[in-house]
């Protein structure tokens, strides 16, 4: 996903989907049509290249014999995405991690946010269409105890389905320095 935006950013994703194709050496061609094709040549040549540059020594190994970017991609996303099996077992996975996730005693909010939101992503990228409601439900309902006074106070006065999960964080953040203040103090 991340090569992919950029690779679009870049301008050069047209290429994977189009794929350069080297011409045969017996048709005529233009000036024009001659440098047009040195310009696609170039361009691919910039895309494998930012593709293995992405792609750890072990893996580039076993794709260097692929002569366009057009077939890197493809062998990568073959390799990388796998079956649809297997994503669906990667994703039951995640849910149940999802499901089970809670705050730890001593867990920082910006720490329980990161853990949950790292699972969600994961989720997201295989596929799951997984709403911020969602998120911040889970949140609330996974908070530790000592966040159930403020839990309440949101779900009173805001609005769950209109809340983000960055002013659910900030909200609990500014809790948090409550606590560790007035533990401080005491």
């Amino acid at each position: 996903m991340l090569m992919e935006n950029f690779l679009h950013s870049k301008k050069y994703w047209s290429l994977i989907e189009m794929c350069y194709v080297e011409p045969e050496k017996e048709v005529e061609q233009s000036e024009a049509q001659r440098k047009r094709l040195e310009e696609l040549k170039l361009k691919d040549l910039k895309v494998k290249n930012y593709l293995f540059q992405a792609i750890d020594r072990t893996i580039l190994e076993t794709i260097l014999v692929k002569n366009t970017s057009k077939k890197i991609w493809e062998s990568m996303k073959r390799k990388f995405e796998g079956n649809a099996r297997v994503k669906m077992s990667h994703l039951q996975a995640l849910c149940k991690e999802f499901e089970t996730l809670e705050m730890k005693a001593r867990e920082g909010v910006t720490e329980y946010f990161s853990r949950v939101l790292i699972v969600a992503n994961k989720m997201r990228t295989y596929g799951e269409q997984m709403q911020d409601v969602t998120v911040v439900e889970k949140i609330l309902r996974s908070l530790s105890e000592k966040f159930n006074y403020v839990v309440c106070s949101i779900e009173e006065s805001k609005d769950i389905d209109q809340l983000s999960i960055d002013e659910l964080q900030s909200s609990l953040m500014v809790h948090e320095q409550k606590f560790t203040k007035h533990s401080g103090e005491e």
